[in-house]
């Protein structure tokens, strides 16, 4: 991988709809640029004390939601990270908003298969438990497309995260030294 230098004065937040890679790729990501990760999910475990299937059982997706956008807001102020974000938190205009303004958006695309066959590996994804997970995945990109596409670049998650973290690493340098 060629060698990058520039210093991130915002982290770089990873959205995309779940399934997409954010976390796996996150990581990498995070080595790769020699600064932290961070997960919003799992901060939001840490803060809840609860699982997210049991906060959104027994609080309601409005509730998961406004503690997310309190989670990433906070996650936002360390300047020097990789944050993976929940695939819902950009549906909520103030995240939405707070992303864009004190982060590096950056969109991890996918096509349905590629969402299907990795999502298919985790049972712990409150909005697939149905009988039709393809038809509620569909529903939710038809819905959160618009949104991500908001993001100031995009990459497609489907190429592995190796090529994905190149793509990454390429947008940012030009972003840092033009």
């Amino acid at each position: 991988m060629p060698d990058f230098q520039f210093r991130l004065t915002k982290p770089v937040a990873l959205v995309g709809m779940m399934g997409a890679g954010k976390t796996h790729t996150g990581r990498l990501l995070a080595k790769a640029l020699g600064v932290s990760f961070v997960d919003s999910d799992d901060e939001i475990v840490l803060s809840a004390g609860q699982s997210i299937p049991d906060i959104f059982s027994f609080y309601g997706e409005g509730a998961f939601r406004e503690l997310e956008g309190r989670v990433i807001k906070r996650l936002l102020e360390n300047r020097a990270s990789v944050i993976s974000t929940g695939g819902g938190c950009i549906t909520q205009p103030n995240t939405l908003a707070d992303l864009k303004k004190d982060a590096h958006l950056i969109w991890l695309k996918a096509d349905i298969d590629t969402l299907l066959e990795r999502t298919a590996r985790r049972d712990d994804r409150p909005l697939l438990q149905s009988d039709d997970p393809k038809a509620v995945l569909l529903k939710l990109l038809d819905d959160r497309e618009p949104l991500y596409a908001q993001a100031e670049y995009s990459v497609d998650s489907a190429k592995g995260a190796h090529h994905v973290i190149k793509d990454i690493l390429c947008y940012l340098d030009g972003v840092y030294n033009g």
